[in-house]
């Protein structure tokens, strides 16, 4: 908040929620109950797609808040799951952060978000359906130009470390072919595949749009701060911001932001972080039913990374066009997606260490123990 607040009869703010969090927390107090908790599907929607932490009271916020997607009567969510091929029940953080949330995201990255809420708000279900065919098909546009802009944006990498050797500490970014709607979308994916803070900035004639994302134990809004006086505006949270810049400041600015990281003291590698390594003989369901508690699981609330240690693999074969990989490790059913490439690397019985995730697969009625996993060594 700025030093000098607008004249109101109070102020409430919080940077421990996301907007829709803070506002349910003043709505609440202001109609029944039972309203109040039919609010909570979109709490829950707007708690996850804002990549908030899951802690405390944002993690209480959607785990009640899912319950109440999930049985939301809401004909706009109804239309857009369905268009999305999702079913009402098995709606979870991951359904909403990376199938539901963007395609409401999508519109107002590219034009306005006012349709959005029109599926939100309407209770007429020919027009709900209209407008969720809308915003998936505007989805797969954003896509696109997401991926033009990566593109670009890896070009960009290339020319300035022509070595593949990248010396700094934050990657800064900038292109006038980028809306800015997609911007934070191009630093999320460059900062997840090179594993830096990275700062992608669509560029205006007189002010530039810049979008943040961070990695972990970097406070990406503090340290874009310390470079504020170049800034005509900044926002955000630790793992994301986003910021408002005179077009002409933009090199100096990031000159003084790569200072500003090299001082910063973070490890940078890209191992996967393994919670606890397990014998496959000891995986049972009523495990999983134990590490389902610490659900919902998101930002700062990871989903729990296992490992199991020269493991025979037995059952080897790709599905997905040979896209993906089918397997037992120990025993136990895995599936490595876009691992395919491994089936001509793998034999029978070889001895392997396996990363994934620990789940239930259900199928035609019947459930098993299923490995998801996330990286092999041999």
């Amino acid at each position: 908040p700025l030093e000098e607040k607008p004249e109101s009869l109070s102020i409430i703010h919080s940077t421990k929620m996301c907007g829709a969090g803070v506002g349910w927390c003043l709505v609440k107090q202001l109609v029944t109950w039972g309203l109040a908790q039919e609010l909570l599907d979109l709490v829950a929607l707007a708690t996850i797609a804002d990549m908030v932490p899951l802690l405390g009271v944002n993690r209480v916020l959607v785990k009640v808040g899912l319950k109440q997607m999930n049985k939301t009567k809401r004909v706009g969510l109804l239309s857009l799951m369905k268009d999305a091929g999702l079913e009402l029940g098995n709606i979870g953080t991951y359904e909403i952060g990376y199938i539901l949330g963007p395609r409401l995201n999508a519109k107002g990255r590219l034009e306005h978000a006012l349709d959005s809420l029109r599926l939100l708000c309407t209770k007429d279900v020919e027009k709900a359906r209209k407008l969720a065919k809308m915003l998936s098909d505007t989805n797969t546009q954003k896509k696109q130009l997401v991926e033009d802009a990566i593109v670009e944006a890896k070009e960009i990498i290339k020319i300035s470390h022509p070595r593949g050797v990248i010396q700094k500490k934050i990657l800064v970014l900038y292109s006038k072919n980028w809306i800015p709607g997609i911007v934070g979308l191009v630093a999320g994916r460059i900062s997840d595949e090179y594993n830096l803070p990275t700062i992608a900035i669509s560029l205006g004639e007189v002010e530039s749009k810049g979008s943040a994302r961070s990695i972990k134990g970097i406070n990406i809004v503090e340290t874009i701060s310390m470079c504020s006086e170049f800034l005509i505006k900044v926002g955000g949270h630790p793992q994301a911001a986003g910021f408002t810049i005179e077009t002409t400041k933009i090199e100096i600015f990031k000159q003084n932001l790569e200072k500003v990281a090299d001082k910063i003291d973070f490890a940078k590698d890209g191992y996967l972080a393994i919670d606890a390594i397990l014998n496959p003989q000891i995986i049972t369901k009523k495990m999983i039913g134990v590490i389902e508690q610490f659900e919902p699981f998101g930002i700062e609330n990871n989903k729990p990374v296992f490992a199991s240690l020269k493991v025979p693999v037995t059952d080897l074969k790709t599905v997905g066009s040979g896209k993906h990989l089918k397997f037992k490790a120990g025993g136990i059913d895995g599936i490595a997606f876009s691992k395919g490439d491994l089936m001509e690397k793998l034999k029978e019985n070889q001895l392997i260490d396996v990363i994934y995730y620990l789940e239930i697969n259900k199928f035609n009625g019947n459930e098993t123990l299923q490995l998801k996993v996330l990286d092999v060594q041999y």
